[in-house]
């Protein structure tokens, strides 16, 4: 684990980061329920194409999306090398593929940056702020934007 821009005083929050593509990005570990290898998802007719399909979690029906296509990048073509971070959205969980999980960080909450300005509105949606240190820019996701309330519904 590390510590970045920790300082005493400050307030401080764990981030679990993970990559996409050659991206960094972090949620916070308290809507990360566990981390799971990659399994093959049944595909689910007329899901959104972000959509991987869903697994079987312990008897539970568990929604998989592509993270890299729900950003709008190339979607994934996932391998054993991949991984799903199980997280609560809401009042939901659903599974997040990824390329793979980094580390766990704890970071002061003074270090989060806005979304630059010349971020377009899709990225400002999903990402809440910007981390920058020794030489990293990761990106502080919005969960909320991952899954819209009208998607959520449907």
């Amino acid at each position: 684990m590390s510590d970045f821009g920790k300082t005493d005083g400050a307030a401080t929050r764990e981030m679990v980061t993970f990559l996409v593509g050659t991206q960094e990005f972090c949620i916070d570990v308290m809507v990360v329920r566990e981390i799971r290898v990659w399994a093959p998802a049944t595909p689910v007719a007329h899901a959104p194409g972000f959509v991987c399909g869903v697994i079987n979690l312990r008897g539970t029906v568990l929604p998989i999306i592509d993270f890299a296509a729900r950003l709008g990048l190339k979607p994934t073509e996932p391998t054993t090398r991949h991984a799903i971070l199980v997280v609560q959205i809401r009042d939901q969980t659903i599974g997040l593929l990824v390329e793979g999980v980094s580390e766990i960080l704890t970071i002061s909450q003074d270090i989060i940056q806005p979304t630059p300005d010349v971020a377009s509105q899709a990225a400002k949606d999903f990402v809440s702020g910007i981390i920058a240190t020794e030489g990293r820019m990761i990106s502080l996701i919005a969960l909320d934007a991952i899954l819209p309330h009208d998607e959520m519904a449907a």
